[in-house]
């Protein structure tokens, strides 16, 4: 136990004899070995033994050789009468039990549950537990290379251990020797370097902070549960209701609430040092859950009656399927995902098709079991999409980081969009007629939020350059126009008006009425994702 010097052996007294695991009592002794902590409970519990008898034989030795200065002991006994004022939470000054007493305290430790950890840095440190973890891991059927591991603790753990270090700090005060919260090993850190090392070994991959396979395990205490709540009278501020938060007590509210109030606060309500729970904690829930994986393509749509995403009113579904549901059914098959979440540039109506080179999308796919896959391996998905329905086609489908997908995002109002509509005309025409169109350049359109969207986005007028027109005369009342404009143009409501809400339109420039029988999107400005070789 070389980690451990003289000024330790008060501490490591207090906090065995109130009933301490011994790796908490490392924690509160400021241990920072992680090798250390690895070592069996009832070891460390024997060390720590023989660290107190040898101490304690150390001063019997030099209080019988020494007359001046007084040994410790005189000292702490001095300090303890010159800190009558530090009370604890019952007002009594917390005495210091000798060493002759040590036996006793350890026999009576080594079968508690822990004090400050409830039980978390004993039970739940042991080989059962973690091949429990790793059962788990492994049925749950993830592809990782690596993992992290993260723990949820009770939030009533925060203040067991701040009532320990009240204990503790005293002690150091008696003995004249400063100690900062700061310098306790954290339990959680504690408890991973007891932990990497053996799920590591078991699941054959080595643990990293940067990994995007996480193991966690959710701890509940429910006999303490209750042993926060006055922190809600002291601190009120700290506790207030949250969405998706079954209870105030959360663990962030408990720290913050810890920070503010007054120790003399604090040990009005609680015991210091805690008392010893009847029982352990519970690990309530074992999870696995892998990082997001991200495709990107670009899909073509043949349909006139198929929405970019489910077309749903009032709870209702008015289309079978949708260009979401044809692309996602496959990749959620194929990577095993929980959910996900489909982004495009921009989108078209349920009657307008979408050709050429196709938009460009992405799909976040949340929680995957299945991450791995090789280009050959996406070229069958890609195919499986494509023989599935004769709605869609998919391209250049690909795995992505989540940064390139901003790619996507970031040239949305700057692109330009080609799109080809099929007019009506209330008057007959003639080819002249239509024949200035082509000659117009970068025209400007002041486009009020159309009436047929005005329920899902707000009344604006919005500025729009269609920056060239070429005409196709078909008959005396139907033309083709092909425009390239400005990304968030609406083409139908340039044609015939909307009322009065575009200006100019097609019907006013041509002075007459006019409407949108078709629309295509011919092509999306977007470089992006790669094109990939067939």
């Amino acid at each position: 136990m070389s980690p451990l010097a003289e000024k330790d052996r008060a501490v490591v007294q207090l906090l065995l004899d109130a009933g301490t695991c011994p790796r908490c009592v490392l924690r509160f002794c400021c241990v920072g070995s992680q090798l250390l902590y690895r070592h069996p409970h009832q070891d460390l519990m024997k060390d720590l033994q023989e660290f107190l008898k040898s101490s304690q034989e150390k001063e019997d030795t030099v209080c019988l050789e020494v007359a001046d200065p007084p040994c410790k002991r005189s000292r702490l006994e001095h300090s303890r009468e010159e800190g009558a004022g530090d009370v604890k939470h019952n007002g009594a000054v917390p005495q210091l039990p000798s060493a002759g007493t040590g036996n006793a305290a350890m026999e009576s430790s080594a079968g508690k549950v822990c004090n400050v950890c409830l039980g978390v840095l004993q039970e739940f440190c042991e080989a059962d537990f973690v091949k429990k973890v790793c059962q788990k891991v492994n049925s749950a059927d993830y592809q990782f290379t690596s993992f992290v591991f993260s723990v949820s603790l009770p939030p009533q753990l925060s203040v067991r251990e701040r009532a320990a270090w009240l204990g503790v700090k005293q002690q150091m005060r008696n003995l004249g020797l400063p100690l900062a919260k700061d310098d306790i090993v954290q339990l959680k850190e504690a408890y991973k370097w007891i932990i990497h090392p053996q799920l590591s070994e078991e699941l054959g991959v080595p643990a990293d902070g940067k990994s995007l396979f996480e193991v966690s395990v959710v701890f509940a205490h429910p006999e303490t549960d209750e042993e926060c709540h006055f922190l809600a009278t002291a601190c009120p501020d700290c506790f207030k209701p949250a969405k998706n938060k079954q209870s105030v007590f959360t663990r962030m509210a408990v720290i913050k609430a810890l920070e503010r109030i007054k120790e003399e606060d604090f040990l009005k309500h609680f015991p210091c040092p805690p008392s010893s729970p009847k029982n352990l904690c519970d690990a309530l829930e074992i999870q696995c859950n892998n990082g997001a994986v991200f495709v990107a393509g670009r899909y073509n749509k043949y349909s006139r009656n198929l929405p970019q995403t489910p077309w749903i009113i009032d709870g209702e579904r008015k289309l079978e399927s949708s260009v979401e549901e044809l692309i996602s059914e496959h990749l959620m098959a194929e990577f095993k995902a929980d959910s996900f979440n489909f982004s495009s540039s921009g989108r078209e109506d349920v009657d307008v098709r979408t050709l050429g080179n196709g938009r460009p999308f992405a799909m976040e796919l949340v929680n995957p079991r299945r991450i791995h896959f090789t280009a050959e391996e996406m070229k069958r998905l890609q195919q499986a999409i494509n023989d599935s329905s004769d709605k869609i086609q998919v391209r250049d489908l690909q795995l992505v980081t989540r940064e390139a997908i901003g790619r996507m995002k970031e040239g949305e109002e700057e692109k330009t969009k080609t799109y080809s509509a099929l007019i009506w005309t209330d008057k007959a025409i003639q080819r002249e007629d239509i024949a200035f169109l082509d000659d117009i350049k970068e025209l400007q359109l002041e486009q009020k939020t159309p009436l047929r969207v005005l329920h899902r986005r707000p009344l604006a007028v919005r500025c729009r350059l269609i920056h060239t027109m070429k005409s196709e005369y078909i008959d005396e009342h139907h033309f083709r126009l092909h425009l390239k404009t400005q990304a968030g143009t609406y083409i139908k409501e340039f044609v015939h008006g909307d009322f009065g809400r575009t200006k100019p339109n097609i019907g006013s420039l041509l002075n007459r009425t006019a409407d949108i029988l078709e629309l295509d999107v011919e092509s999306v400005d977007v470089d992006w994702p790669p094109t990939l070789a067939d």
